[in-house]
């Protein structure tokens, strides 16, 4: 291992239910929290069931509005992660980095930054063309390709990111992705012509969060 590097251990969950992610990560955060634990930063990596989910700002979304989502066959899950509302599912690749900011820089602006230039590094590789707004996430014009919504304690992270590869965009039409109007979403696939499942995504995103977060990946 390279000195000064932090360590940063990948897991793989496979499709999983955002219920049974949510625990995966509590889990990780538990372990950082206990002072007694050597716990390593950890990147979980899934895919999801079809699920919407909102952040801390909570208000526009009544009872009705989630018995509707849930009613077109999708989950409903209020977090405690930052953002408004949006969707995961299948061919969107999810990752979860449970970090412990001590290990990089005590900042969370700098770590969503971070995030963001993850993505379009990645983005990049690919031949697209992606950048940031005054709006977090990273956007390949008017479109947003890749979401980010994080919750930090004590400068522990968790949620993350959800990049869309080949997604179903079908679903994001039932509501106002991350609750900015007057704008769209996008894909890997849709932005290539071609199918780009998350599985040609993951060694390029992974290569890209290893340059810019500066650290050594290891592997369960």
């Amino acid at each position: 291992m390279s000195v000064g590097k932090a360590a940063v251990k990948v897991v793989r969950l496979g499709r999983i239910s955002y219920r049974s992610a949510l625990e995966v990560q509590q889990q990780h955060i538990k372990q950082h929290m206990d002072s007694c634990s050597t716990s390593p930063n950890t990147l979980l990596l899934c895919e999801h069931e079809p699920v919407y989910t909102i952040g801390i700002r909570q208000a526009p979304y009544p009872p009705e509005e989630e018995q509707r989502l849930k009613a077109l066959g999708a989950d409903f899950f209020r977090t405690n992660r930052g953002g408004l509302i949006t969707f995961h599912g299948p061919g969107q690749l999810v990752c979860y980095p449970i970090l412990n900011l001590a290990c990089f820089k005590k900042s969370v602006r700098w770590y969503v930054c971070e995030l963001e230039r993850t993505v379009i590094k990645m983005c990049s590789t690919f031949g697209i063309e992606a950048s940031t707004s005054p709006d977090t996430g990273v956007w390949v014009g008017n479109h947003k390709i890749c979401a980010i919504g994080i919750h930090c304690g004590r400068y522990i992270t968790s949620h993350g990111l959800a990049l869309n590869c080949n997604t179903d965009m079908s679903w994001f039409d039932n509501i106002v992705p991350c609750g900015i109007v007057g704008k769209g979403v996008t894909s890997l696939s849709r932005e290539l012509g071609r199918d780009v499942p998350p599985e040609e995504a993951i060694p390029k995103l992974l290569e890209a969060f290893t340059e810019q977060f500066n650290c050594t990946l290891t592997y369960n």
